[in-house]
């Protein structure tokens, strides 16, 4: 059960071979920026949004029958899902040791009942932390940080995509603006593989984002013997959201992710943005993942005790 649930951490969140303990994190507090931008600057930029460095908390929760959908998809399989919920907690203080910890809480699927609570700390060279409870057993246990290329948890997703990859694990080269002229990706089922979690989600890839103006960025790993070489992102120029980044391996496209990003109506700061969904899709294999989260689960700066993101709330979660 172990083992298993080692692979699934990866639904929640989202070890490196090479040491960058001498460089700097992005702040929390990082300014919108203005004039002309360098690649480093905007990476950083969209580190801070994937981030919710523009709140205090954020979280997918559940309202009424409305959570957020994980589906996995393998060519030519039925579609297995999970749905969960998610708690981000940013405010600490920068004299603090822990700089942001993430809540997550699986209300259906192979993982029900599973919590998992990821403390992120100031210092960037020390390892994140892992908890999770494990409902069979009735007992939490602590696990180390997954390496960057690890699986999120059989997705098309790693945990460095998630979670892990940081501005300064790759060099970033700028290679313009253009205009995003395309909808993004999206799992098509067929009538027959639909299931209750399924069947309400959307029909299309979202449009929503076709003819904005974005910034192309592209950014060389500095892992020796990688699973890509380089990526390239396309990045609103006002919100900083990443509607799209490609993998390639030796010239050739391997993968590519999606984000539908929504406004989350903090208007003093275009940067407070949030998930609409995720989707990936690994070209070589045709296995395809989707998160998608619905408007109304979005929830930003709300009131929690102050011992939310606490071994307790693990231990008081339903099987």
């Amino acid at each position: 059960m172990l083992k298993a649930l080692r692979s699934g951490i990866v639904a929640c969140t989202l070890a490196a071979t090479l040491s960058f303990n001498a460089q700097a994190g992005v702040a929390k507090d990082l300014p919108y920026p203005s004039g002309n931008l360098t690649a480093d600057q905007i990476i950083d930029q969209v580190y801070f949004v994937n981030h919710f460095y523009a709140f205090n908390n954020y979280a997918i929760t559940e309202q009424q029958r409305d959570i957020t959908v994980l589906v996995i998809k393998g060519e030519g399989k039925t579609p297995t899902t999970n749905t969960l919920e998610r708690y981000l907690n940013n405010a600490y203080a920068a004299d603090d040791a822990v700089k942001a910890q993430d809540l997550a809480i699986f209300r259906s699927g192979k993982l029900k009942g599973t919590g998992m609570l990821i403390t992120d700390y100031q210092d960037d060279a020390k390892s994140q932390s892992y908890m999770i409870w494990l409902p069979a057993l009735r007992k939490i246990r602590r696990f180390a940080q997954p390496a960057h290329d690890d699986a999120w948890g059989g997705s098309d997703f790693t945990f460095g995509d998630v979670s892990l990859r940081k501005p300064f694990h790759e060099t970033h080269e700028l290679l313009g603006k253009e205009t995003f002229n395309d909808c993004l990706g999206f799992i098509a089922f067929a009538d027959d593989e639909h299931t209750r979690y399924t069947k309400d989600l959307p029909k299309s890839g979202s449009c929503d984002h076709k003819g904005k103006e974005v910034y192309k960025v592209k950014s060389t790993t500095k892992f020796e013997n990688w699973w890509y070489d380089y990526r390239v992102s396309y990045i609103d120029s006002k919100t900083f959201a990443d509607y799209r980044s490609e993998y390639y391996k030796g010239g050739e496209m391997i993968k590519v992710i999606d984000r539908d990003w929504v406004p989350l109506g903090k208007s003093d700061d275009p940067r407070a943005v949030g998930w609409g969904y995720w989707y990936g899709k690994t070209l070589a294999t045709g296995n395809q993942t989707w998160a998608v989260i619905p408007a109304n689960v979005n929830t930003v700066d709300a009131d929690y005790k102050n011992d939310w993101w606490s071994e307790s709330t693990l231990r008081r979660i339903k099987r």
